[in-house]
């Protein structure tokens, strides 16, 4: 029988295709995820909790050998932005504290490619600051930043869960971090931020689109790099789970070819962009309490090109990828299938 595999967070978009690779790989696997499953999967063991209970969390670590720590507040916009502190920071440590203390073999903390861009800049808007390094240089797992450079709540969170992952190594804890970069792909049942901005360009809501640079993976490869990690990373090290760097312009190209749909040509600027988010976030953060179309994290994300190189996964983990455009058919065909679409496709 294979190793026992604990996948917190595993009802969501990577974490269901992890765990559907874990049981035909023959691991044996429970999840710890505050939902409960549309249906249960025969032999996983489901544990319905928050990384934040500090109980729950121990008895989901029992007899574990592997340990995927996914499990996180991942909207880059919520009504508390505490709470992106609170649950990615205090569930971490709980997470790395009782996989110590369970004695696990090793520990695959996801962590994001978004913590590892700096959105500081000079006073001016759109004035890159003449002390960082080219904004379309490719970014390696090497680069170094502060909670300042984090480009918003959802990025402070995801960066202080990554540095207990980090203390946790230091004290002797096997962990081995990785940072996805933009997921695509079939499945995503909670319509993560991916997700619905390619929804909004097919179901025509949104009439333009802020250019940039972004770089995108399937998520069933993402799961696959969570598993590479596990066998073969290096404890204390980080690599980027990420595929082709692509302007959104680009992609949207890819999919008015794929669907027949005609996507926006007409670009906004950037600083456009910015005022229409700071406006749509506070009536979001007042008044409606439900995300932006916008998120305000997300545009400041924008603002330098998303370029990351995946060298060191590449080399050192054996991780191999779908081609973009099956990433992108299988993701229209789920969407067709569940009624995401609103626009008819052409005949």
């Amino acid at each position: 029988m294979g190793k026992a595999c604990l996948v917190t967070g595993g009802l969501g978009f990577i974490g269901q295709h992890l765990v559907h690779l874990l049981l035909g790989q023959g691991y044996t696997v429970r999840i710890l995820d505050l939902a409960q499953p549309e249906r249960r999967l025969p032999g996983v063991d489901y544990v319905t909790g928050s990384i934040t209970d500090r109980p729950t969390v121990y008895q989901a670590m029992q007899e574990m050998d592997y340990v995927f720590h996914l499990a996180a507040n991942a909207g880059l916009w919520s009504p508390r932005k505490q709470d992106f502190v609170t649950i990615n920071q205090a569930g971490t440590r709980n997470v790395m504290e009782e996989a110590r203390a369970a004695n696990v073999e090793k520990v695959v903390h996801c962590s994001t490619e978004s913590i590892l861009k700096s959105v500081r800049r000079s006073s001016s808007i759109g004035t890159p600051s003449a002390s960082r390094s080219s904004a379309h240089a490719l970014t390696d797992e090497s680069v170094e930043l502060t909670l300042e450079d984090m480009a918003g709540a959802y990025c402070r969170g995801k960066f202080v869960a990554e540095q207990e992952a980090f203390a946790a190594a230091e004290r002797g804890l096997p962990v081995v971090i990785v940072n996805p970069t933009v997921p695509i792909g079939p499945g995503d049942r909670r319509i993560t931020p991916p997700t619905r901005m390619m929804l909004g360009f097919l179901n025509g809501t949104y009439p333009a689109y802020l250019n940039s640079t972004l770089n995108l993976i399937d998520a069933r490869d993402v799961a696959l790099g969570h598993l590479l990690a596990a066998e073969k990373g290096q404890v204390g090290q980080r690599y980027i789970l990420g595929h082709v760097n692509l302007e959104l312009g680009l992609l949207l190209r890819h999919l008015e070819t794929l669907t027949g749909l005609p996507m926006p040509k007409r670009q906004v600027p950037y600083w456009l962009a910015y005022s229409v988010s700071v406006i749509q976030e506070l009536i979001a953060d007042s008044i409606t309490k439900k995300p932006p179309a916008a998120p305000l994290t997300g545009v400041k994300l924008a603002r330098s090109p998303m370029q990351f190189d995946n060298t060191r996964a590449k080399r050192e983990l054996g991780l191999t990828f779908r081609p973009l455009e099956e990433s992108l058919s299988d993701a229209l065909t789920d969407y067709q299938k569940r009624g995401l679409l609103t626009r008819p496709l052409p005949v």
